[in-house]
């Protein structure tokens, strides 16, 4: 998997690329012909290797989805580091936060849980 060229694109772009999952799948597996849930999987594990998060999470298995591609160190990372935090925690009923998904519904979505 050669995902340097994510890397180096969120790093021109301030922190942050939106990207279509074409785009990744084309320099993460070129040979393969779908994107699985578990070459997802495998792909997600690799950003995060390289100091990366995604948005959606979890990322889509169609070639037509967007996702953004986060640099975890920077700004932004941090931020999505606290609210992937408050929806473990209320994934769990422990959210000091009890209302905030229902301001933020799609915020849950995206975080994976």
């Amino acid at each position: 998997m050669d995902l340097m060229i994510i890397k180096h694109a969120v790093e021109a772009d301030g922190g942050i690329k939106r990207l279509s999952m074409a785009f990744v799948k084309k320099h993460a597996a070129p040979t393969r012909t779908r994107l699985s849930p578990e070459l997802c999987g495998d792909i997600g594990k690799e950003l995060d290797k390289l100091g990366l998060i995604t948005l959606p999470k979890r990322l889509p298995t169609s070639e037509n989805e967007f996702v953004l591609v986060i640099e975890k160190d920077g700004p932004l990372g941090h931020v999505v580091a606290v609210a992937a935090s408050i929806a473990a925690l209320d994934h769990v009923g422990a959210n000091p936060l009890p209302q905030i998904f229902e301001n933020y519904p799609q915020a849950k979505a995206q975080l994976g849980l």
